[in-house]
């Protein structure tokens, strides 16, 4: 396991790729996106529960930390490049042969295809997550003075047809509400 964890590191230090093709310097990593959408995975999960959704926190948790796992090993390819090839296949290819020293590597892609997929409420809550953490992360570049992010902002519509969207409308439409304060 010791190879693992050193191979996961490379996500400390991979930026995140999209963010670079935009004229950011020195943008977030992949470690600090996905560290961040586990973050919100928890309080989310958390706030389903305590509104009588039924919901595995744990199995949640497990998904946030594994969505992004397999970039360490294939990189952080940014969309206009995933439409030349299946990346999520790439990613599961990567995540069998690195998880295969856990012993679970099948648990842990099961984890994977369920949020790959949004198979199951975790999976669905994990997508929910990811989305809305990128959009966070436009909306902290654009307060700082960057430009040329609409196209990230897209993925509102995208939490909006979510069946999650009933939940936390007020954090979709509370950030959407503070980006047009920005650019007025």
């Amino acid at each position: 396991m010791l190879e693992l964890f050193l191979e996961l590191g490379n996500l400390k230090r991979l930026p995140r790729t999209g963010w670079l093709l935009r004229g950011i310097p020195n943008p977030e990593s992949v470690a600090e996106h996905s560290y961040r959408v586990a973050l919100i995975t928890m309080f989310l999960a958390d706030e389903l529960k305590a509104r009588g959704v039924e919901i595995d926190v744990e199995r949640a948790l497990k998904i946030a930390l594994l969505h992004d796992v397999g970039e360490a090993r294939i990189t952080d390819i940014p969309m206009p490049a995933q439409k030349y090839f299946d990346k999520a296949e790439g990613e599961v290819k990567a995540l069998q042969d690195m998880l295969k020293v856990t012993g679970r590597e099948k648990e842990y892609l099961s984890l994977f295809r369920e949020y790959e997929e949004e198979l199951t409420l975790e999976g669905k809550l994990v997508e929910f997550a990811d989305r809305f953490e990128m959009l966070l992360q436009a909306f902290e570049y654009e307060n700082a003075g960057f430009s040329n992010l609409d196209e990230f902002w897209k993925t509102v519509e995208k939490l909006r047809k979510s069946e999650l969207y009933g939940y936390f409308r007020e954090l979709v439409e509370g950030l959407v509400e503070r980006r047009k304060k920005l650019h007025w």
